[in-house]
């Protein structure tokens, strides 16, 4: 098991958090790919985009369905964001594009989740590879994550 994997699962446990994660063979690097994958809903895949706001990571969780908008992810981070490249993702989460995490960072995110993903029920979010995933709920999602709901789509 990758050490990216096992972070995520150390992260859920001590969250008090069911070991939920399940491996798809075909991947889960899109939101799509994921929904596709674990047979539900876009919209039920918990995609995390990551931010840069100098060297702090903001990770915006997002529901599937949705685009988010980096004007509103700054307003809400109270700072401006740029995309970040791959490379500064994985040195400073510890995760590749494809396979962040809510949970398990290197260095604790701002987290700001998509307000779009509350009024689910289970959700899906990735566990720490492009073919990893975990189960979880909405709710859940923000306990553990700590994260702020915000609006953060796109319009």
């Amino acid at each position: 098991m990758s050490d990216s994997v096992e972070r995520v699962r150390a992260a859920l446990t001590s969250a008090g958090h069911p070991d939920t994660i399940a491996m798809f063979p075909d991947g889960t690097r899109t939101a799509q790919d994921a929904a596709n994958a674990v047979g539900c809903a876009v919209a039920q895949i918990a995609k995390s985009i990551v931010f840069r706001a100098g060297e702090r990571v903001v990770l915006a969780i997002a529901s599937g369905a949705n685009r988010v908008d980096p004007g509103k992810v700054s307003v809400a981070a109270g700072q401006n964001v740029k995309p970040a490249e791959g490379r500064w993702v994985r040195d400073t989460t510890g995760f590749a594009i494809g396979g962040v995490a809510p949970v398990g960072h290197l260095a604790m995110p701002l987290i700001l989740i998509d307000a779009d993903l509350m009024a689910l029920e289970t959700v899906w979010a990735a566990a720490g590879t492009p073919r990893h995933v975990f189960r979880t709920t909405a709710q859940d999602l923000a306990r553990i994550t700590q994260g702020r709901v915000a609006d953060i789509k796109q319009d």
